[in-house]
């Protein structure tokens, strides 16, 4: 058989032809967003459609939201760092391994917030390119608001919530106790190097019958929200001091006339406030009138705690201690139960001084029944506690209480009748906290947890009510 030249032509174009459709491919990857949360790793999908190898291929992986976008570079079986994002250096690989069947996916480690966007996945052969775009979204839920005083404003008390680690940027809003949005300064946000968001908010509060405000910090997108409700003591609105100081000023450079009004003034208000602390005195002598003797039960305490020989010390230890099993025995969170329950009114005093942590109150008798919870109201708990430098009373949600002083000895009175529980700071003999409208339907026993980041006891004293 002769072959001609237009044979030798056929067969040439016929083998170009089929090499060219053999170095054509498709580049897939997922339709649907990527929810990534952070400080989590992912895998972004993408692959060769037919499964050909991309070993010898280019691999280029870049964030479309950044300019200079390049994220990861694959080229002649090494990878080119010279221009990659400097923020997605040491997070970023391929699946050498797999690239021979053209799975040219990307692993994301220690996802942050700066890594949200529309993620290209291009391949490119010596004929041959085609691309995909990934969406992906980045969740991060932040701290809880944190609240500070920031003294007397413009006829109210100024306050200022932080929280920090969001990401997308949240919302900030103030509450009142009815959950009424309050008026406030405007919102102040600053993202970090990793792309997450710190949001600030000043407010002047007024001081109203509960003095209880809420800063709460939202997330739509992420469905995610976390707020801190605060409790104002009533001294803290009391600005008699500066009036006080004002006036006296005043007088100095006033007539005679105007100074001896002024001074007859200042009079009556020192008086006003003489009056109301009296008052104060008076009312925290009654209360202490009702102390009762409280003593420790062996039987209740957690098997770290140590005991003294009168039952009227606790603290914590290092180790477990080899105690008798009983069901009174408090085992997943730690604490004890004073030995005797009370119903009526009754008070107790217990000294804190020195410590870092406790937790003081009165618990229902069933509290048994929910060993392996932490005390709350839901549970019959009514509790205040100081833990990491933040006094908190466990209500429904904490309240962070926010004192003018650090108690050294805390008093306990409770009002069976008027379903009251209330807490003192026995120096100043100040209010502390009260829950109010509680269901009794038993016996309270005291409770006293001691914490776990100090070896200090906590002392039930006895209490002179002519102290």
């Amino acid at each position: 058989m002769k072959v001609t030249q237009l044979d030798c032509l056929c067969v040439i174009l016929l083998h170009l032809l089929h090499t060219a459709g053999s170095e054509k491919f498709e580049v897939l990857g997922p339709t649907d967003v990527i929810a990534a949360v952070a400080g989590d790793d992912i895998i972004l999908p993408c692959y060769l459609k037919p499964n050909i190898s991309a070993e010898d291929m280019t691999v280029d992986w870049l964030n479309l939201d950044f300019l200079d976008g390049r994220v990861y570079r694959y080229q002649n079986h090494r990878i080119i760092r010279d221009d990659q994002i400097p923020f997605y250096r040491g997070r970023t690989s391929l699946f050498k391994e797999e690239l021979w069947k053209g799975n040219t996916s990307l692993k994301l480690t220690r996802v942050q917030g700066t890594d949200e966007g529309h993620y290209k996945c291009l391949v490119q052969s010596k004929s041959w390119y085609d691309d995909f775009t990934i969406q992906v979204l980045v969740e991060a839920v932040g701290s809880k608001p944190v609240v500070s005083i920031e003294g007397h404003r413009e006829g109210g008390m100024g306050l200022l919530c932080e929280s920090e680690g969001w990401h997308p940027q949240p919302e900030l809003v103030w509450l009142d106790s009815k959950g009424v949005h309050l008026s406030a300064g405007p919102p102040e946000s600053h993202r970090d190097f990793k792309g997450f968001y710190t949001v600030k908010q000043h407010v002047i509060v007024q001081e109203t019958d509960t003095n209880r405000f809420t800063c709460r910090v939202q997330q739509s997108r992420i469905n995610e929200k976390m707020e801190t409700e605060v409790h104002l003591p009533s001294e803290l609105f009391d600005t008699t001091p500066w009036r006080i100081s004002f006036i006296v000023l005043c007088c100095l450079g006033a007539i005679t006339v105007i100074g001896l009004s002024l001074a007859i003034y200042c009079i009556r208000i020192k008086k006003g406030v003489i009056i109301d602390h009296l008052k104060m005195q008076r009312d925290f002598e009654t209360i202490r009138r009702h102390a009762v003797n409280v003593t420790l039960d062996p039987d209740t305490a957690h098997c770290k705690l140590i005991l003294s020989e009168d039952r009227k010390q606790v603290r914590h230890g290092e180790l477990n201690q080899v105690l008798s099993d009983n069901r009174k025995r408090l085992t997943n969170w730690s604490g004890i139960l004073g030995n005797e329950g009370f119903s009526g009114k009754f008070y107790y005093e217990v000294k804190v001084e020195g410590k870092t942590e406790w937790t003081l109150g009165v618990v229902r008798k069933s509290i048994y029944r929910y060993l392996g919870f932490r005390p709350n109201l839901k549970k019959g708990c009514w509790t205040v506690e100081l833990e990491d430098g933040k006094y908190t009373a466990h209500a429904d949600s904490p309240v962070t209480l926010l004192l003018r002083a650090k108690p050294q000895k805390v008093g306990v009175f409770v009002d069976y009748e008027k379903c009251q529980v209330s807490f003192y700071n026995v120096e100043d003999r100040c209010h502390i906290y009260s829950f109010t409208g509680c269901t009794f339907t038993e016996k309270l026993y005291p409770f006293f947890n001691p914490g776990g980041s100090d070896s200090i006891s906590l002392v039930i004293c006895p209490v002179d009510a002519t102290d």
